[in-house]
């Protein structure tokens, strides 16, 4: 059993943020198990590498004998978070927010350890509400403390409109902390101040406040913004190994450092080592980035599937060879074809959506060839290999 110190290092190797400051530490020097909360708004249908930061800073918790909170957002997430938005974004319905939920739970349960785990919905608790109930929530909480948040009041000095809906979010994850009674919170570090009010509920409840611990946002493959589904700078934690390889053999080379920690798991000596040597030139980005993306398709593939990805990425860009092992989809029965559902359904995209702004890209190839249409005829699909960007490749097939 680790003493109270070793496991504080080996859970916040990827911490940024623990407040109060020094918590967390007499939390685990009490030796009593800790009820960690992690609250997830299943807005998108899968799970990416950024995702996963969060759920792998559960699972260390798991392992050092805590019980894992997962609270799935499935109402909240009907709210929406204006956590860094620059206007009011546009709220889910119960529908879509369940169709996420069954298709990213497996995934998420595949990266915690089943003993140790609690999932609960948070619409338990928060869909019986009635008013009297949310008056007397929101009276424990002042304007005031709402717009010390950055997000609101950069829009409230830009006369950008905000939301009562947007308000009410911060409280009712707050509200979330109070009923399972969460000795710590994590997430990502965008969600800080939301943290924090759980902090602020469970005491007026009469609870033990809980901690908070937050973890860096991974930036994209784009190399500016946070990985998101829906900026399309993401990849799957469900990515093949090529796929997966390729997607981070992408990034920019500023990224390496911050990838190996939060993406690949390295420990604080081994970062210590790749950022010095970048930085002094006795390591060359390319063979780090090949290290890394080795790393992070075994993390998820298993020990030898980096160095299979690695061959297949050669293959396909030095060599300029298509794969030699292209996954067949049924082809759809249909006269004329939708191509952003036939990709969705064939599993080279996350959503219609998502295939739409791809084919608008151009990032949509039919045989090498690059199309912007959505609709094409059966004839023109049938056994023929379509690309999406530069890694994934389906062939319809008549079954």
């Amino acid at each position: 059993m680790k003493s109270p110190h070793q496991q504080f290092d080996y859970i916040t190797r990827t911490v940024d943020v623990a407040l109060p400051e020094g918590e967390l530490l007499r939390q685990l020097e009490r030796g009593e198990p800790l009820r960690v909360k992690l609250g997830v708004d299943p807005t998108a249908p899968d799970v990416t590498l950024g995702w996963a930061v969060v759920f792998d800073l559960l699972r260390r918790f798991q392992e050092m004998g805590h019980t894992a909170v997962l609270i799935l957002g499935d109402f909240t997430a009907q709210v929406g978070d204006p956590s860094e938005k620059e206007s009011t974004r546009d709220r889910l319905s119960a529908r879509e927010v369940d169709a996420h939920i069954d298709a990213c739970l497996p995934t998420i349960r595949s990266l915690l350890l089943e003993e140790n785990l609690e999932l609960r919905r948070n619409s338990e608790w928060l869909a019986p509400m009635d008013m009297s109930d949310v008056l007397e929530l929101t009276a424990q909480v002042t304007v005031a403390r709402l717009m010390n948040r950055e997000d609101f009041a950069t829009r409230w000095r830009e006369n950008e409109p905000i939301s009562l809906i947007e308000f009410m979010y911060p409280i009712l994850q707050g509200r979330d902390s109070v009923a399972v009674r969460a000795d710590v919170e994590i997430g990502g570090n965008d969600q800080l101040l939301n943290l924090l009010m759980g902090r602020d509920l469970q005491e007026r409840a009469g609870q033990r406040p809980q901690s908070v611990a937050t973890v860096p946002l991974l930036v994209g493959t784009d190399g500016v913004k946070k990985m998101s589904q829906s900026l399309g700078n993401y990849i799957s934690v469900r990515a093949t190994p090529e796929e997966m390889f390729g997607g981070t053999m992408s990034i920019p080379d500023e990224l390496i450092p911050q990838w190996f920690r939060l993406a690949a798991g390295a420990t604080g000596d081994e970062l210590a080592r790749i950022t010095s040597g970048l930085a002094d030139g006795s390591a060359h980005p390319g063979k780090m980035k090949r290290d890394l993306a080795r790393r992070v398709v075994e993390r998820y593939h298993g020990t030898g599937s980096g160095g299979v990805a690695e061959h297949a990425f050669d293959r396909l860009f030095r060599e300029k060879q298509v794969p030699a092992e292209i996954p067949t989809a049924p082809l759809p029965t249909d006269a004329e074809v939708w191509l952003p559902k036939a990709l969705a359904d064939a599993g080279l995209v996350a959503s219609n959506s998502e295939a739409r702004r791809l084919i608008k890209q151009g990032a949509v190839k039919v045989n090498g060839e690059r199309i912007d249409a959505e609709t094409l005829s059966r004839d023109a699909l049938e056994n023929a290999t379509v690309q999406v960007g530069k890694r994934r490749f389906v062939r319809f097939v008549t079954v």
